[in-house]
């Protein structure tokens, strides 16, 4: 069949790429990928990047079928009344459905200080660290946790700085395995204290403390791109593309949205992998159900629990209810590194078998309290 629907996934994370192998799945759909890089990145392995103890990119041809054409640019704006991309180069896409899987980013950080969100910043940063005396972390979140770990089973002298209590998250149980293994590495971890200032070699906290810092990695807060915003379209107060329930924009059923720049009935899923994987191709079947000529079904996402690596040799798997309540139940130590390393390595392998057989999986983990929420959410103006 002569190909003749042409839909454009925007990013090449998690999402975009399970969004992009299942519309494969639909003959006469011609699918392109848009992505700023020629690699994918598995962002779950960045702080194994910037310690030096791995790697965290993958060749496309490991996980994007065949059929699915990759453009390395970045979209500047899109045009939703023309149906039309505006690419860095100077170039044009047409589409005539997009998914916008955009991803997220870190938020501003400070002059002298370190982001660890994207692969480059994560490079940058190896080197940086290698002859550091001290560094020191801002953020008790798992980039956070998960960087100063890995920096300390290095040899580097590391402070954690928490704006809040370490791995908010976390159900207290899990907290506690979290905090005693950072102290057997060396980390000093500093709660509920509020950063003001980053100089070359300082931090200063709001309660008149100078922390010594030859270098300070920021991973504090997540925001998303702000290409809807500027494209005209409605996005939520972090700049996400607001949805109804099957991913489709409140603006434009030809745009569907996945992953951390999806906004839900303004009620989005927790940023992460584990939502990605889920929302991409229910996203694309979104799509698919359009062009089917059916009404398409509501997004299904559950979650497991948040897995956190403490070095190569522990790691903490935090169990969750699937409405992502974190309960007593957590794995540690030796164990819990070993589950974690195998989400790692199953994550790569679910986009890998999408790619191969698109549409395998057919069923999702529910979450039986998301009507309750929504029905209790505010209601937006």
């Amino acid at each position: 069949m002569t190909e003749s629907t042409e839909v454009v996934v925007i990013g090449g994370g998690y999402a975009g790429v399970m969004a992009a192998n299942r519309l494969t799945r639909r003959d006469g759909v011609a699918v392109t990928l848009v992505n700023p890089r020629p690699h994918f990145v598995e962002r779950i392995r960045l702080h194994q990047v910037a310690a030096g103890s791995g790697d965290a990119a993958v060749a496309y041809r490991d996980v994007l079928a065949p059929r699915v054409r990759l453009v390395v640019d970045s979209v500047t704006r899109i045009d939703a009344a023309a149906r039309s991309l505006d690419l860095a180069d100077g170039g044009a896409l047409g589409y005539d459905h997009l998914i916008y899987a955009v991803g997220s980013a870190g938020t501003r950080v400070p002059e002298f200080a370190y982001p660890v969100t994207t692969f480059e910043e994560a490079r940058r940063l190896r080197p940086v660290v290698d002859g550091a005396a001290s560094v020191t972390v801002v953020g008790g979140g798992p980039a956070g946790i998960e960087t100063a770990a890995e920096l300390a089973e290095a040899g580097r002298a590391v402070t954690l700085v928490c704006g809040g209590e370490l791995g908010p998250y976390l159900h207290p149980r899990g907290r506690r395995t979290v905090a005693a293994r950072l102290a057997k590495l060396g980390v000093t971890v500093l709660a509920d204290a509020v950063v003001t200032e980053v100089t070359r070699d300082t931090v200063r906290l709001a309660d008149g403390r100078e922390l010594p810092s030859a270098v300070t990695v920021w991973t504090a807060g997540f925001g998303v791109p702000d290409l809807a915003a500027r494209s005209g379209l409605s996005t939520d107060a972090l700049g996400r593309l607001r949805t109804d329930e099957t991913l489709t924009s409140v603006d434009d059923d030809r745009i569907v949205a996945a992953g951390d720049a999806a906004a839900p009935s303004d009620l989005p899923y927790r940023m992460g992998c584990q939502s990605a994987v889920q929302l991409g191709p229910q996203a694309a079947e979104t799509v698919l159900s359009r062009l089917a000529g059916a009404a398409p079904a509501a997004a299904d996402v559950g979650f497991a629990g948040q897995c956190l690596s403490l070095g190569r040799r522990a790691g903490v798997f935090q169990f969750s209810r699937r409405d992502d309540t974190a309960i007593r139940l957590h794995l540690r130590g030796r164990l819990g590194a070993k589950v974690k390393e195998l989400v790692c390595a199953s994550t790569v392998k679910q986009l890998a078998s999408e790619a191969r057989k698109p549409g395998a999986r057919k069923w999702w983990v529910k979450d039986a309290r998301r009507q309750e929420r929504l029905a209790a959410r505010p209601v937006s103006v």
